[in-house]
């Protein structure tokens, strides 16, 4: 079979489920949703930090992680891309590309305006029939557009609101095969204060971001509808200065998706099982959040093992050079998502570079040993070097 078949089948499949863990002690019920590539990190500065970055210090690629910081941003504006290879083991031509920017509104630094641009291409994959031909070719990509707004309440709290156009198309020419569209929406919020911590004037961040609230997605004209990958995200961080030049920051995330959980079906009969997946499809979006907290077949036990956790050091020289480090934990019943990650940034003044390598914890990664690269603008730098 044509290896880009089998990613196609993944993301057909919602492709967290092709990511079984071996080690699994009770069973495998993971959460199965449309239009994967949203849970995606996109930037190269939090994939390097373990996917941490609802309370991290600001920078460009906020947008994806908790755009509320927009409004704590240093720099009056900021642009930045990131590349990221994916499958790299398998082909050469998937890969994500991520876009994202914001402006500071005003002279009192209180607003900004964001915005990203994300695009995920599987390339090009020749169609045959059982002898061989080549029927056709397709190409198959998912694309997501949003805005958000984000305005600091007080000195140390902000909050923003986004909106977000997604566009999902499996490049299939068929009568029942159709792209899927659906819209959705981020509520963010961020906290940003000095603590002492003995002699040394520390930086607490704690962030939340639930995004992705919106309607469903279908690919078969509304027969089936798929939950989007709505994710409450919970975080924390403390930057903490070594001396005049050095610091440390210690991160943590801890999120969960807000779409309901597969019920146990082993024991259903047929006709059962029917019944329970009509019921499923049929559940509206904003129904599937409240019920996302307390509907795990195995009870408080399996909502516990839904949460998913980052953790990220970064130590900063003289906010110029940047080392990284972090690793990320999924339970092995809900997608076994387990891999360490390092990276580092080089700070130019107009321009920063980011990278990230990751390693996987489990056999299966599609971004295991992949480097990922960012680079972002500082808009302010840019202006100063033109004055």
């Amino acid at each position: 079979m044509n290896r880009k078949i089998l990613v196609l089948v993944f993301f057909l499949a919602g492709f967290f489920p092709a990511l079984r863990g071996e080690d699994a002690k009770d069973y495998f019920n993971p959460l199965s949703h449309g239009v994967p590539t949203l849970t995606i990190a996109p930037d190269a500065r939090a994939s390097a930090m373990g996917d941490v970055g609802a309370a991290t210090e600001p920078d460009v690629f906020s947008q994806h992680w908790n755009p509320a910081k927009y409004a704590f941003a240093y720099s009056k504006a900021g642009v930045g891309v990131s590349y990221t290879p994916w499958l790299k083991k398998i082909v050469d031509d998937i890969y994500l590309g991520y876009v994202a920017g914001y402006y500071k509104l005003g002279t009192e630094d209180r607003h900004a305006l964001s915005a990203s641009l994300r695009y995920f291409s599987i390339g090009k994959i020749d169609m045959t029939d059982n002898s061989g031909f080549v029927l056709t070719e397709i190409s198959p990509f998912e694309l997501t557009a949003d805005v958000a707004y984000s305005l600091k309440l007080s000195e140390t709290f902000s909050m923003a609101a986004a909106l977000r156009f997604i566009y999902s198309d499996l490049g299939i020419v068929d009568d029942d095969v159709y792209p899927g569209v659906a819209f959705a929406g981020d509520v963010a919020g961020y906290y940003s204060n000095f603590v002492m911590l003995g002699n040394s004037e520390c930086m607490l961040g704690l962030g939340f971001n639930l995004s992705n609230i919106g309607s469903k997605i279908s690919y078969d004209n509304g027969i089936t509808n798929n939950f989007i990958p709505t994710t409450l995200r919970l975080g924390g961080s403390l930057l903490m200065p070594l001396d005049n030049y050095n610091s440390l920051s210690v991160n943590l995330d801890v999120s969960k998706y807000a779409i309901p959980t597969p019920a146990d079906t082993r024991e259903m009969t047929p006709d059962e099982q029917d019944a329970v997946m009509r019921d499923y499809y049929a559940m509206s979006p904003i129904s599937g959040i409240f019920k996302s907290f307390t509907d795990a077949p195995g009870g408080f036990k399996e909502e516990l093992q839904e949460l998913r956790y980052g953790l990220g050091l970064e130590y900063g020289y003289d906010n110029r050079f940047f080392v990284r480090g972090g690793y990320f934990h999924e339970h092995p019943n809900k997608g076994n998502f387990r891999y360490f990650s390092l990276g580092a940034g080089f700070n130019m003044q107009v321009l920063q570079l980011d990278v990230a390598y990751l390693i996987s914890a489990v056999p299966s990664n599609p971004l295991d040993q992949t480097l990922r690269f960012s680079l972002s603008f500082d808009m302010d730098g840019l202006r100063g070097l033109m004055r």
